[in-house]
């Protein structure tokens, strides 16, 4: 009994989002000591992304280790204080791998994004991409479960955040505004895609439809200025 008691409470705890932490401040780490975070030889170095390295050499990872690499120490503390509160709940309302997957599926899509609109030689680096996904986890939920009270107040307090932070995006020339809304629609196409059972069903239609659009989407970011790659 006791240890029922006990894989039920580990199961309701947010774990991953306690190894994502640890693993992007342990990279952290990893950067300071090679010679530092905003050192742009040990950020490619350790997998930032890199347009020329993904198209030329096939380095298509580059797409996923951006989201552990941080570009200074107020870039890391800003992101893992969002992913500290997004984390556990996203991770609460969708489940483990349900959470794991619009995390990274959301940082794919935004730094394909970053890949295409930024600049060729850009180094990008961050989980903006992934978080902005959490958020757009949770306008999906809004979406589908509108009549849902609880979700609309939490959604009502997303939104919010997520016009802020774009709102912030157009005022700083330096930030991946692109990768950050491509991570957002990202975000809510992967969520409608995996659904969210703890709160209620989405028609499998539906759900088909989010998830050939979320393949849709990179390739028409693509084809609208794909030219800016190299």
């Amino acid at each position: 009994m006791r240890n029922s008691r006990f894989n039920g409470a580990w199961r309701n705890q947010p774990f991953v989002t306690y190894t994502l932490l640890v693993i992007t401040i342990g990279m952290f780490v990893l950067e300071t000591t090679m010679g530092g975070s905003t050192s742009t030889k040990v950020l490619v170095t350790l997998g930032a992304r890199f347009n020329p390295y993904i198209v030329l050499f096939d380095q298509w990872w580059r797409l996923v280790t951006p989201i552990f690499l941080h570009i200074g120490i107020v870039h890391l503390l800003v992101n893992m204080m969002s992913l500290w509160w997004l984390g556990r709940i996203t991770e609460t309302v969708f489940g483990h791998w349900r959470f794991l997957t619009i995390y990274l599926i959301s940082g794919i899509v935004g730094n394909i994004g970053g890949m295409i609109f930024d600049g060729a030689n850009t180094v990008g680096a961050g989980a903006s991409t992934s978080l902005f996904g959490l958020l757009g986890a949770f306008l999906m939920l809004g979406d589908n479960f509108r009549h849902n009270p609880a979700i609309n107040a939490a959604v009502r307090q997303f939104v919010i955040i997520v016009v802020i932070n774009l709102v912030f995006d157009l005022t700083q020339p330096t930030i991946d505004i692109a990768g950050h809304i491509a991570g957002l629609i990202g975000g809510f196409l992967i969520a409608g895609a995996v659904g969210s059972p703890r709160v209620g069903t989405i028609a499998p239609a539906k759900r088909v439809l989010m998830g050939v659009l979320l393949v849709v989407v990179p390739v028409a970011m693509f084809l609208i200025d794909g030219s800016r790659i190299l």
